[in-house]
């Protein structure tokens, strides 16, 4: 590999510990004090930003969800997972009010939008997150996906971030046709989902967030890995290491600072102020620290199955062989260090 003098970096429209130190800045000076400039993939153009799915950049940092992460793994892409994070973020199922669907189990019978296949696995993400939040919800009512009828619906939805993010114009795939009354129900997430749905007078029916079991709510986001070249970890660790020191310590100032927080996610999901706050609730500036524990690996093993079993990847993934977590640990161990060595903030 040449000599490395950009990184590239990528995420989707959510909260993530690694926007956030994009956001602030800290990224770009972090990275800056090692000769070595970082670009925002979907900034660079098409050309590039087709590698948010593939992940066939050597230098590139990937936040995102797991479906296209998954299946470019299971394609043969060397990518390794050095972390994972878990954020609530508004699943829901919504309905029109007065359809009768108030809970779970009334979903018995309905017609629910399923985004059309895409032109690949990977970009098939919308369909991959509908058919895994709908489980989750009949689930909670004692059904199966064979309880409901689904009906094919566009896939519309821009999961990119950068110069093309969060066209305001480009509705959840379903939420026209539910308005329109074709479906009874859709699978939604994010603060663009709840600036939408409240803006057509949608209702929600099952709120999965509520559920106290996990495992209801493991879709593309929940759990979100972080992944990056294995090339790149192979000859440049010292970068990967810095990439996880200012995401750990853009955490920890998140969990002090809310409003920035929430400044920085409306710019990232091009969001409302109202959006933002029904889609992240609770003390999820609190819980933005990548790790890469037995339960968080186990949620991601439910997903990883769930994909497979419904033709979402290539082949099987093993796990075990694709975590390195190596990279986490040293960037604990350096920021606990410089914590304890200068005192300086996060």
């Amino acid at each position: 590999m040449p000599a490395v003098d950009k990184i590239w970096f990528t995420r989707c429209p959510v909260p993530t510990a690694s926007g956030l130190a994009h956001g602030r800045g800290r990224l770009t000076e972090a990275f800056a004090g090692l000769g070595v400039e970082v670009g925002v993939l979907q900034d660079a153009g098409p050309e590039l930003a087709r590698h948010h799915f593939d992940h066939g950049l050597t230098g590139l940092f990937r936040e995102g969800g797991n479906v296209p992460a998954l299946a470019a793994r299971s394609a043969g892409a060397p990518t390794r997972l050095i972390g994972l994070t878990w954020i609530e973020e508004w699943q829901s199922i919504l309905v029109r009010p007065g359809s009768g669907i108030e809970r779970a189990a009334d979903l018995r019978g309905a017609r629910v939008a399923l985004p059309a296949w895409a032109e690949s696995r990977a970009k098939s993400f919308p369909r991959a997150m509908a058919l895994h939040g709908v489980k989750g919800a009949l689930a909670q009512g004692g059904l199966v996906l064979d309880d409901v009828t689904f009906v094919e619906v566009e896939a519309d939805l821009s999961p990119s971030v950068g110069r093309d993010a969060g066209d305001r114009t480009i509705s959840w795939p379903g939420l026209r046709e539910l308005a329109r009354g074709e479906v009874d129900a859709v699978y939604v997430k994010g603060a663009r989902a709840a600036d939408q749905a409240r803006e057509l007078g949608l209702a929600v029916a099952v709120d999965l967030d509520a559920h106290p079991d996990p495992r209801t709510r493991v879709n593309n986001g929940t759990p979100r890995p972080i992944t990056v070249h294995e090339r790149l970890l192979e000859e440049r660790p010292d970068l990967v290491v810095t990439f996880l020191r200012e995401s750990l310590r853009a955490a920890d100032w998140a969990a002090e600072d809310l409003g920035g927080v929430r400044e920085i996610l409306a710019r990232e999901t091009r969001s409302g102020a109202e959006g933002v706050a029904t889609a992240y609730r609770g003390g999820f500036h609190r819980s933005l620290h990548p790790a890469l524990t037995e339960e968080r690996l186990g949620l991601l093993r439910i997903q990883k199955d769930f994909l497979l079993v419904h033709g979402f990847l290539d082949a099987d993934v093993d796990l075990d062989a694709w975590v390195a977590p190596e990279p986490l640990r040293l960037a604990r161990e350096a920021n606990e260090k410089k914590e304890k060595g200068e005192g300086e903030a996060a």
